[in-house]
């Protein structure tokens, strides 16, 4: 997709984000919203590749899930997200900008991934898109359960952080997911220390996941030595 066609289809996002009174992001200006927001989210989309199906995890303002959307029209993608407003927020923003091939699930993704859905859920996903909202191994034990077998968790994080890095390595064989890459993308990015980190599902989803809502940012596996 060109930069026109990109720009045609997010900046009714932007304009929706900058006049939404419930300030879901402290970047509202458009001009500097597409740098902060659509050119971050787009730093990830050589990891992200071109899957069928896509879950955006703790969706938020909609970023990276209705940039991936945008980018890759023949992808479809659930943007996840539990608190309502920010879920009705989106709702909006895909209708302004048009989008057929993105949707809202405003739920946890502990439920989603529980449920006997046909139309989602469990190991229904080749990719899950994570932006800044969690620990890594708590990310990778979100995505597990929701990930088809070779499926990846592609998760937007800053600065490299070893203790966290370590915490992923340690409760990697748990949650049948292999840490196999990690890209600095600051330069090209909104965040100057921007790394983004792509996590393999690397067999079955374990029958112990997905935990209860919560209990994997209370107690994430790996924690501790």
């Amino acid at each position: 997709m060109t930069d026109d066609e990109l720009l045609r289809r997010l900046t009714p996002v932007l304009e929706l984000l900058a006049a939404d009174p419930a300030s879901l992001s402290s970047v509202r200006d458009p001009e500097r919203a597409w740098t902060v927001h659509v050119e971050d989210s787009l730093s990830g989309l050589e990891l992200v590749g071109s899957p069928e199906r896509i879950a955006d995890l703790g969706s938020g303002a909609g970023f990276p899930g209705l940039v991936l959307a945008a980018a890759l029209p023949t992808t479809s993608v659930d943007l996840i997200e539990s608190v309502g407003r920010k879920a009705e927020f989106i709702e909006r923003a895909i209708a302004a900008g048009g989008f057929d091939n993105a949707r809202a699930l405003a739920r946890r993704s502990e439920e989603w991934a529980a449920a006997a859905d046909p139309d989602g859920g469990r190991e229904a996903y080749d990719v899950v898109s994570a932006r800044a909202v969690g620990r890594l191994a708590t990310l990778a034990e979100l995505a597990s359960p929701l990930l088809c077998d070779g499926g990846a968790l592609v998760a937007w994080k800053g600065r490299r952080d070893a203790d966290e890095e370590a915490e992923l390595e340690r409760a990697a064989a748990a949650l049948a997911m292999e840490p196999e890459r990690v890209e600095a993308v600051g330069e090209r990015a909104g965040s100057r220390h921007r790394h983004i980190y792509l996590v393999r599902k690397s067999g079955p989803t374990p029958a112990s996941l997905p935990r209860r809502p919560g209990m994997a940012k209370k107690r994430p596996l790996g924690a501790g030595t």
